[in-house]
């Protein structure tokens, strides 16, 4: 009987990780590196085929002799400037995880290396579980006004309304959805083993 505990306890477990954030790995196999295969895909392209979201993270593996990672704004990106930047990572295993949506930019410490395509933008996606506050209309165009010889009466602006659409389901709801039903299940099979 304490077998079976240790696994539905287990289980429980790996269904926690699975429905929490996912952790990428830049680079696969090869890590945090110069791009030695032009034919490869480079970390932009590898960035543009994943869909982060607000508690992602990224994971960086490169010799921290050799190597490091820098958080950098636009700017220090598009110079491959090592000298300003926003967070230095340099322990060869580095952990970034996303807080907010937006831009994130790296760049290698090493500036040759970044001049040589070791660099990364990531866009994390908004969260889009909570409804979004709608923007009221813009206001109408001003109008030139009549000589004063004549007097026209003020017409009442037009109604406008703005209906947006609920957001779709995101992958962190239907993440939630399967994890709850998942647990419900180990719940009702815990019980009825009792």
């Amino acid at each position: 009987m304490a077998n079976f505990n240790g696994l539905l306890l287990l289980s429980l477990a790996l269904l926690f990780a699975l429905a929490g954030a996912t952790q990428y790995k830049v680079g696969g196999s090869m890590g945090w590196t110069v791009p030695t295969d032009p034919n490869s895909m480079s970390f932009n392209q590898w960035a543009e085929k994943k869909r982060f979201r607000i508690g992602d993270s990224l994971l960086f593996v490169y010799p921290p002799d050799k190597d490091s990672v820098l958080q950098v704004d636009k700017l220090a990106y598009n110079n491959c400037s090592t000298s300003s930047y926003i967070a230095k990572f340099d322990d060869g295993n580095t952990v970034f995880t996303f807080n907010t949506s937006g831009p994130f930019y790296f760049i290698s410490g090493v500036e040759k290396n970044c001049i040589r395509n070791e660099s990364l933008i990531v866009v994390v996606m908004a969260d889009r579980s909570t409804p979004s506050a709608s923007h009221p209309p813009p206001p109408p165009p001003e109008t030139l006004s009549p000589p004063s010889s004549m007097e026209v009466p003020p017409s009442p602006a037009p109604e406008v309304e703005v209906s947006t659409p609920p957001p779709p389901p995101s992958g962190a709801s239907m993440k939630l959805v399967s994890f709850m039903g998942l647990l419900g299940g180990g719940v009702g099979l815990l019980l009825f083993v009792l």
